[in-house]
């Protein structure tokens, strides 16, 4: 298979607002790949047009080798999708919401029924598989939403901002679900906030600076450029493109999403912040 996710000059633009502007980006099969950024950087609006359900302005898209206009259905099929805000169905108890979905995949009951377990002991909820959705914990619900998105197996699952809301124990169980996954050869595509979100299960991040809010050419426009020129490693080395590989500028601090205050980064002369990874901007 190449690759799961090719995009070349992808744009999304609402009215006179552009939320995407002609980004470039390959994601491999069984990668973690982050999209990290500030609100309204363009990081959901991009995941929807990969998950074939808001198609692009303009530009390029392929979805594990298919055209999201054309092979919509295909596509979904074999995706799993964690939306940003937990969607259960609170009056179904945890195993039902399971079984509820995998029927929309057209999945015999006997298989979704197995399934069902397998992924209920897979994210830790087998003693809660009878109880309602509603009293459970943030964390428990987001478990259980991963778990839903892998009812029909998917071949890759996006993540809209997985660990939003979720104190540091919460977040931890859910990577170490997220990194087993991600083992067993999943794709795993998400957008975040956060470095080490973006990072975990060394992976990589397309770095999306905040936009300007003064007068200026990128007044209203969102996440923009070859995603690979703003790759991060996990251990913080940039990963340059060839034809770019030894003549990169450092990009400025300020608009580095993660940089001021967050995990990775630290302290220049004068009191700002810099981000530890060498954040790159477009040219």
């Amino acid at each position: 298979m190449g690759e799961v996710v090719r995009a070349r000059g992808l744009v999304k633009r609402f009215g006179s607002s552009t939320a995407v502007d002609g980004i470039d980006v390959d994601i491999a099969p069984g990668e973690a790949f982050g999209f990290l950024g500030p609100n309204g950087a363009g990081k959901s609006t991009t995941m929807r047009m990969i998950g074939a359900v808001s198609p692009p302005t303009a530009g390029e898209l392929r979805i594990l080798g298919m055209d999201p206009a054309v092979d919509g259905p295909a596509i979904r099929a074999r995706l799993g999708v964690v939306p940003q805000t937990d969607n259960l169905d609170l009056e179904l108890t945890v195993a039902e919401n399971l079984l509820v979905y995998g029927r929309y995949f057209g999945l015999p009951r006997a298989t979704v029924r197995e399934r069902a377990a397998e992924l209920l002991d897979f994210v830790q909820l087998t003693d809660r598989a009878g109880d309602r959705v509603e009293p459970l914990s943030g964390g428990m619900r987001r478990r259980l939403t991963i778990a839903r998105a892998l009812v029909n197996d998917p071949d890759v699952v996006l993540l809209d901002e997985p660990t939003t809301g979720l104190d540091p124990q919460a977040r931890h169980v859910l990577w170490e679900r997220l990194y087993r996954l991600k083992q067993r050869g999943v794709t795993l595509v998400l957008t975040t906030h956060y470095m080490d979100d973006a990072l975990h299960g060394r992976g990589r991040a397309a770095v999306r600076p905040a936009r300007r809010h003064g007068p200026g050419p990128d007044r209203r426009r969102g996440l923009a450029g070859r995603a690979d020129r703003h790759l991060v490693h996990p251990r913080g080395v940039r990963a340059a493109l060839p034809a770019d590989r030894g003549h990169t500028r450092p990009g400025r601090a300020r608009r580095g999403a993660g940089a001021a205050g967050g995990p990775g980064g630290r302290r220049a002369a004068g009191g700002a912040a810099r981000p530890a990874a060498a954040l790159h901007r477009r040219r």
